[in-house]
């Protein structure tokens, strides 16, 4: 049985000519700066990104922590959103890398109001930690692929700039969110002052992301990098395969999209099943399975079970990503599956 997955965009596989690209990869030592193709990858990046310069890294949470370290010294204290992934899925970094504690903010979609940023941000006070840092995500994961625009992402940069607390972005998938507005991706990383975003996801690569910022940002963060063990010496094997992704596999990002509008479309027409379509723009979708007799963790063996691969968010929520190994007739096929599936439980519940 051929398994559809839709559990995230992480599981794509390089393309052939990513694979060509990486076996003929011209390489040198990465911690010596001697790698041509991973110059080539931190220069295409950068300009791409709309930043000076750009650090080659193994993975998005590294590159998060990374930022972090380098803007922060032991005992600071970081803002971000409650349902962010550097703080719910980057295995406390914070604290452990960095000696930050987190000041979680509850937001709307992964946008906070510029007003409790401004709360949140300490006084000077023998008692209190200092506000080292904002953290921001476009897309938002836990919110479904939401996207912040420019005005918002501007709106909350604000906030703390004005105060002198630099901004970092994890927009691991920046990329889908410009896709989705239409407009260049560097009207969304103008108004911070670094960016990590990931070339594996949406564009395909096997390996690796990018942290880009200003070029004395970018030489601090690199120690940071070697301390963590990041430094992959011939690591132009791995960033071969990142060069294709920025260079032909980032328009692509719509058809993702698309499909996932599909799939959403098709799934709320499935009686039992709860989910409005115009909340997700870009590839990541939530669905409510409250009226259903199961938990999520149920329903998504139940659909492992029937070839379609899912993952639970919460007791009541699944998660689907589309992505670029999975076409049209493979949403269609997952949309025929779980409404034989629900129309199932469903009857039963009747009886």
């Amino acid at each position: 049985m051929e398994l559809i997955d839709l559990r995230s965009d992480t599981v794509t596989k390089p393309t052939p000519e990513m694979r060509q690209a990486m076996a003929s990869a011209e390489v040198g030592d990465d911690v010596y700066e001697e790698d041509p193709t991973v110059k080539r990858l931190e220069t295409l990046g950068a300009e791409m990104i709309g930043k000076e310069a750009a650090l080659f890294v193994p993975s998005g949470t590294m590159g998060n922590q990374i930022a972090a370290m380098t803007y922060l010294t032991r005992g600071d204290e970081v803002i971000l959103e409650a349902e962010s992934h550097i703080f719910y899925y980057e295995v406390g970094g914070l604290a452990l890398l960095s000696g930050a504690q987190a000041c979680p903010l509850p937001g709307r979609r992964g946008f906070m109001e510029p007003e409790l940023i401004t709360q949140a941000i300490r006084e000077d006070n023998i008692h209190f930690p200092r506000t080292g840092l904002l953290c921001l995500e476009n897309t938002h994961n836990r919110a479904g692929g939401a996207v912040l625009t420019p005005e918002q992402t501007k709106k909350m940069a604000e906030a703390a700039q004005k105060h002198g607390i630099p901004v970092h972005l994890d927009g691991a998938r920046i990329f889908n969110a410009a896709i989705a507005l239409g407009i260049d991706v560097r009207e969304l990383t103008a108004p911070v002052d670094s960016v990590m975003f990931c070339l594996s996801k949406g564009l395909g690569a096997p390996v690796g992301s990018l942290l880009a910022g200003s070029k004395s940002f970018i030489a601090k963060a690199r120690k940071n990098r070697k301390v963590l063990g990041g430094g992959l010496r011939q690591s132009g094997v791995l960033a071969a395969a990142g060069l294709i992704a920025l260079e032909k596999m980032v328009a692509r990002l719509a058809e993702d999209h698309d499909h996932a509008r599909l799939l959403a479309e098709g799934l709320a027409n499935i009686p039992g099943l709860t989910i409005n379509p115009d909340e997700f723009s870009t590839n990541i979708l939530i669905l409510s399975l409250e009226k259903l007799p199961l938990t999520a963790a149920e329903f998504v063996q139940l659909l492992k079970e029937h070839g379609v691969l899912a993952g639970a968010v919460s007791e009541t929520a699944i998660r689907f990503v589309t992505h670029k190994d999975v076409n049209k007739q493979q949403i269609k096929e997952a949309l025929r599956i779980i409404e034989q599936l629900v129309n199932g439980l469903n009857r039963k519940t009747r009886v």
